[in-house]
């Protein structure tokens, strides 16, 4: 009865520190898998269990005893076949099923052996048999605890049921020796079940972390494979759901990639602000959702553009399936009692016969759509052979955009950085304007994509680093400017001469000037960069990340670069999916930025109740259309002036805006 409490009791502890319930299925199955690895292992101890029954049984010569061994090898022998045939990948399978089957066999072998071992003590075997059941019952049990600990009910379960038998043959025996064999017994039991429980925690935390790390490592893959906006595959998940299409399909399947450009979009961000443009973006996607095939892919590549890629019979089921897309995203929207009309172009190219590879499939529809917008909106075009006007246009861009840095046809605009306790300026951030003679205004998107290409935007860069550093110097002291860098800038030989010339020149003190960067600067790890970062730093420039937890967001740069300001994206601000998360995403940046001493500032911002709700989470500095839109140098002069009269405050920034 004593050793019986003590076994429930242990049984008791051990359940309670090894916590069943609370294993996840993932890792259930992982420790039960446990049990059927390395099954030669069983088959080596069913043997060894085979030969010694047997062995016995030769020298007792009793037939009841040579029934036990019989049934003890057939037993064995089962096991080891079910080891052999039962898969624990075999997902058709359940994990409790395994572990039942797994469970019942080595209850069975385990009481039979310890059963086989008591009763050669109490029908006086003779001590050599008795020596090798009991020893053989003994070493069984406490190696058994080891080789399954990964489910510590049926490793305990078999060590009790082939030690408690022998126990009691030992005490019904009634000799001292015995005896003392029952005695120690219940010892053995405790030590082993200790050791099983702390075998168990160790594998069982293990696979956890593992299984956690795993399932992170996938929801951060899926992150940044995801559209924040819409849902939707971005550009990088494009690419890889691209990859993996095509190898799917065969030579004589023909697919279609089709390349969408929103046509107004650009009219209700300017009208209605980025909130709504990003519900329309949401909109747009959930429509294209709806009419693409099951088998499809659909993007959305950038800005308001999005890509759809599925297969295809012929020609004419293209055409049709590019007709509803156009047909659908034509039909009004209806955003806050807004009724928008979009609409959009597409380019259409066909593998195999424009291309049987991603990236040409992706260039034929560019062209494609290129020609679509320049026919007018809402059309599609198939691409040709023909297409080379999109390539000469680049051209024509690169060769214009290093003449108009010489004829003066660019500008730079400048929107305030506001401090949102104080509602001062703090920083001014210098953006891009193109005022084509001909053209008329083009947007940054129209050349800066070129430059990055071209290789002119270095050229570009030093030039609006230049222009930046001169309107600052005559600006008041406490005021600084930024300047956004791209990565292909920072990478280019004497990229930090640059910048130092601009700020030689301009006569401008290095810590008023501000460089920003993005967090796709640091996807590659390059001793360039750390040196360009490390040089301007030593001598004064100050660095900020710019919108941040939009792309490869890493702790690990803000450790390693000396950042004073971190951006938050505006899509935590103003986009669709604000909410408690983004809230309290904020909360954690704003608290990093003050144990860092860092700046944190609110990108997008366009009304007060977003002011309001950013200040109160702790961001020290806001940006966006409530404080002001980008206005050129004099204008930023003007409201440095205005706020500096003390009737104005930020009621003068809006009105200037």
């Amino acid at each position: 009865m004593w050793i019986a409490r003590q076994f429930k009791q242990m049984r008791k502890a051990v359940g309670r520190s090894l916590g069943g319930d609370a294993v996840s299925e993932r890792v259930k199955r992982t420790l039960v898998r446990s049990l059927y690895t390395q099954p030669t292992s069983l088959a080596v101890g069913a043997f060894n269990g085979i030969v010694v029954s047997m062995v016995a049984a030769y020298v007792v010569q009793d037939f009841a005893f040579t029934v036990v061994a019989v049934l003890l090898s057939l037993i064995a022998l089962v096991r080891t076949g079910l080891a052999f045939s039962l898969s624990p990948d075999d997902e058709q399978r359940s994990t409790s099923a395994l572990e039942l089957i797994y469970e019942l066999g080595a209850f069975a072998y385990a009481a039979v052996f310890g059963f086989f071992a008591a009763m050669s003590i109490v029908i006086h075997a003779g001590a050599p048999v008795e020596v090798l059941l009991c020893t053989h019952a003994l070493c069984y049990g406490v190696g058994i605890c080891a080789r399954n600990a990964g489910r510590p009910f049926i490793a305990m379960g078999q060590m009790a049921l082939v030690f408690l038998p022998v126990a009691i043959g030992s005490l019904i025996e009634g000799s001292l020796p015995f005896l003392v064999l029952a005695g120690s017994i219940p010892l053995v039991m405790l030590a082993m079940a200790s050791i099983t429980s702390n075998v168990f925690k160790t594998l069982h935390q293990s696979i956890s972390s593992a299984d956690t790390s795993a399932r992170l490592a996938a929801k951060m893959e899926h992150l940044a494979r995801t559209d924040v906006v819409t849902g939707l595959a971005n550009r990088a998940g494009l690419n890889h759901e691209l990859v993996q299409a095509m190898m799917r399909v065969s030579d004589e399947q023909q697919v279609a990639l089709f390349w969408l450009d929103l046509d107004r979009f650009k009219e209700v961000n300017d009208l209605l602000g980025h909130q709504t443009g990003d519900r329309v973006l949401a909109e747009t996607a959930n429509r294209l959702r709806k009419i693409i095939p099951e088998n499809g892919i659909v993007a959305r590549f950038g800005g308001d553009e999005f890509v759809v890629f599925c297969e295809v019979d012929s020609r004419a089921e293209s055409e049709a399936l590019a007709g509803r897309i156009i047909e659908e995203l034509h039909r009004p929207m209806k955003i806050d009692g807004e009724r928008l009309e979009v609409g959009t172009s597409i380019g259409i190219a066909l593998m195999p016969d424009d291309g049987r590879d991603a990236d040409s499939l992706l260039q034929a529809a560019d062209l494609a759509l290129y020609h679509a917008k320049m026919e007018g909106r809402g059309c599609s075009r198939f691409f040709d052979g023909v297409m080379t006007r999109d390539l000469a246009h680049r051209r024509e861009i690169e060769a214009e955009l290093r003449l108009a840095i010489q004829r003066d046809e660019l500008s730079i605009f400048f929107q305030p950085i506001v401090d949102l306790q104080t509602g001062r300026i703090r920083t001014f951030e210098a953006l891009v304007r193109w005022f084509h003679p001909v053209k008329g205004e083009l947007r940054p998107d129209q050349f800066i994509p070129v430059a990055e290409e071209t290789g002119v935007i270095v050229t570009l860069g030093n030039w609006i680093t230049a222009q930046a550093a001169k309107a600052c110097a005559a600006w008041p002291d406490e005021v600084s400017v930024a300047v956004n860098l791209s990565p292909l800038q920072i990478k280019a030989p004497g990229a930090a001469l640059g910048i130092e010339a601009a700020l030689r020149d301009a006569g401008l003190a290095p810590h008023r000037l501000e460089l920003e960067v993005t967090e796709s600067l640091f996807v590659e790890d390059s001793e360039g960069t750390d040196r360009f970062i490390t040089d301007l730093a030593a001598k004064g420039v100050r660095f900020a990340m710019d919108d941040f937890g939009t792309g490869y967001s890493s702790l690990a740069y803000i450790n390693k670069y000396p950042f004073s300001k971190i951006k938050v994206d505006r899509s935590f601000v103003s986009g669709p999916d604000v909410g408690k998360k983004t809230e309290a995403i904020i909360r954690a940046v704003a608290e990093l930025g003050s144990q860092l001493d860092m700046d944190i500032v609110a990108e997008g911002l366009e009304e007060v109740e977003q002011v309001n709700a950013v200040r109160d989470a702790g961001c020290t500095l806001g940006q966006g259309y409530y404080f002001s839109r980008a206005v050129p140098d004099y204008l930023a002069a003007m409201l440095l002036a205005q706020e500096r009269d003390e009737n104005s405050g930020t009621t003068g920034l809006r009105e200037a805006g």
